[in-house]
């Protein structure tokens, strides 16, 4: 039966399958900011300390979250496409997994002191599940787009380098 003639107003497979759609390019730039904010928060002596650590994890991948949607519903509308609330709410769930990246290292954070690790060594931690959450979202990003096994790979690389590159700088500002 297509959607058109479902009397029950339910979406159709290939809609229910959309709509649950991860964003991996989302996930992929969460995991970047998320990287981004521990890397340049401390983790030293003189670091923020572990609540605060988490409360700016989850602080910005929503307000970048938030930034996200209203520049998409704002570009349709500048386009001369109406925006209305399904479509805010449609945005707002696609570009959801910004905050979700944001989870894991708020969680390396929480968890750290249960493994006896130090903030500096807890920050580390956090960075580092940053970076491999995010070449994980990129690899998988590419092979559900279809892509060979070598370009997966690239993607997954690519976005290595990318995470170092933030983890060279904390190394570099002695954070």
């Amino acid at each position: 039966m297509s959607s058109s003639s479902a009397p029950t107003g339910q979406p159709s497979q290939g809609e229910r399958r959309h709509s649950v759609r991860t964003d991996y390019a989302g996930a992929v730039y969460g995991s970047l900011l998320a990287a981004s904010v521990v890397a340049t928060a401390g983790g030293g002596g003189g670091g923020f300390p572990r609540l605060q650590l988490i409360v700016m994890l989850l602080v910005t991948g929503v307000v970048f979250w938030a930034a996200h949607v209203y520049a998409q519903v704002a570009g349709e509308r500048v386009i001369g496409k109406p925006v209305d609330h399904r479509e805010m709410r449609r945005v707002a769930g696609h570009e959801w997994s910004i905050v979700e990246a944001a989870v894991l290292p708020a969680v390396a954070v929480a968890v750290g002191p249960l493994f006896g690790v130090d903030r500096a060594g807890t920050a580390w931690l956090a960075l580092a599940v940053a970076v491999a959450q995010q070449v994980a979202w990129a690899t998988l990003g590419a092979i559900r787009a279809g892509a060979s096994r070598r370009m997966a790979a690239g993607e997954g690389v690519a976005n290595l380098l990318l995470g170092l590159v933030i983890v060279a700088a904390k190394a570099m500002l002695g954070h």
